[in-house]
């Protein structure tokens, strides 16, 4: 699997104050915990432990106004192959990001003609005019078109860590990737991307999932009280 970092400027952000970060010290929280909602990250927001100073996060929200501190998080779009923008997540972090991060995305090399990063694969842009750092860019599979959805699924969400991990990224928040019209059912992709997931347990601070869908979010918040 290559990481490709594609260079360029992004805006500077300030006068944000992050809502999540861990302490230092690793002091513990129950098993399950809420953070209050803080407008523009989402509400409801639920914690649950993936190691002994690590947690993942599920709330409800917008995911291109998440961020924690503009320098080492980052978000994960739901890409397509072409990397040049579409419905849905990818379409809304493109008009987030501004059009630096589509000239960014071009600047992607291509594997084969049209195809700059192949289902299961990540490739990280700057985040541009997102408040985050990072955009890290994922294809997952079409499901009834992938002749094993679940390896390709896991396949993004753990080649999407190992990227951010490559770049020094401590809090990265996934959307619910595939889920769109992609078609993924949701309880098996809850189940795909948390057990993924825990894989990287002590490599970030915070993993989040950020959620638009309340039906999503009830479905992810489940699936981690049975997993986690």
């Amino acid at each position: 699997m290559t990481s490709i970092l594609v260079k360029g400027s992004r805006l500077l952000k300030t006068g944000v104050t992050p809502l999540y970060s861990n302490p230092i010290g690793c002091r513990r929280r129950p098993k399950a915990s809420m953070d209050a909602g803080n407008e523009g990250r989402g509400n409801g927001a639920v914690r649950f432990p993936l190691s002994s100073c690590n947690d993942l996060v599920i709330q409800r929200g917008d995911i291109t106004k998440w961020f924690v501190n503009g320098s080492a998080d980052a978000i994960v779009n739901a890409a397509n192959e072409r990397m040049l923008g579409g419905g849905g997540v990818d379409g809304a972090v493109h008009r987030a990001a501004g059009p630096d991060l589509l000239q960014a995305c071009k600047n992607v090399p291509e594997v084969r003609p049209g195809v700059r990063c192949p289902t299961g694969e990540a490739r990280i842009t700057p985040g541009f005019s997102l408040p985050v750092s990072r955009v890290i860019h994922t294809v997952g599979p079409i499901y009834k078109a992938d002749s094993n959805p679940e390896a390709s699924l896991s396949n993004a969400y753990r080649n999407s860590l190992r990227v951010a991990k490559e770049n020094g990224i401590q809090y990265v928040a996934f959307p619910a990737i595939s889920c769109g019209v992609y078609g993924y059912p949701y309880e098996e992709a809850a189940t795909v991307s948390i057990s993924t997931t825990k894989e990287f347990a002590n490599d970030f601070k915070e993993v989040h999932f950020v959620l638009f869908d309340e039906d999503l979010y009830n479905v992810w918040s489940n699936k981690a009280k049975e997993l986690l």
